[in-house]
């Protein structure tokens, strides 16, 4: 029993870490790229978009990219550029 509950702590510990989204740059929301140009220079790119959403102060999308990949992805919300991908 207390090694199952030192392994929950430790993973209660960890997770978030691992877990953390993409840290991008903070920008004034009238200065952001609009989600639908977004979408829309990704999909030309290719990539067919499951979830796009806003996760602080980036964009983020979950889909698959054009090699047939699942793919997590973070913008930055002005330049449109990726900050961090995560291929599954």
């Amino acid at each position: 029993m207390m090694k199952k509950l030192m392994l929950v702590l430790l993973l209660s510990a960890i997770a978030p870490s691992v877990m953390a989204g993409a840290k991008c740059e903070s920008h004034p929301k009238e200065t952001w790229m609009k989600e639908a140009d977004l979408r829309k220079q990704l999909e030309d790119q290719g990539y067919k978009i499951k979830k796009f959403k806003v996760d602080g102060q980036c964009y983020e999308i979950y889909g698959h990219n054009k090699d047939g990949k699942k793919v997590e992805i973070y913008f930055d919300t002005v330049s449109g550029q990726p900050v961090k991908t995560e291929m599954h």
